[in-house]
């Protein structure tokens, strides 16, 4: 099982949103940049206060949080990760926020090819 560090600092934030590549869904962006520390990921998770009360945000952030856990072993190391969520996020079943940041992970390149194929 891989170990995801937390990105905390504005400026790595900053750096993603303008040299990373990104992708968009309906209920979240997803901001990836590659980093020479090829042996973790760093996750960080943005919830705006358009989104709702502090309650709803948080509830987002856990949900986004999760569906990249349960699948974090299907991406590829060495990245510098930003998930942006969207309006459409508060209110998404979770199965449905799994989806799009699966779909947003395969058009970023970000998912590992299956050894058998």
């Amino acid at each position: 099982m891989k170990k995801t560090l937390s990105l905390k600092e504005n400026h790595l934030f900053r750096a993603l949103y303008h040299r990373g590549k990104s992708a968009a869904r309906r209920t979240m962006v997803l901001y990836v940049m590659k980093r020479r520390d090829q042996a973790v990921n760093r996750l960080g998770i943005t919830v705006s206060v358009k989104l709702g009360c502090a309650v709803v945000r948080n509830r987002a952030r856990r949900r986004i949080r999760e569906a990249y856990r349960l699948n974090e072993a299907r991406l590829k190391s060495g990245f510098d990760i930003v998930i942006v969520a969207r309006k459409a996020a508060a209110e998404a079943p979770f199965d449905q926020l799994e989806k799009d940041l699966l779909k947003l992970a395969g058009q970023l390149s970000l998912l590992e090819e299956p050894e058998d194929a």
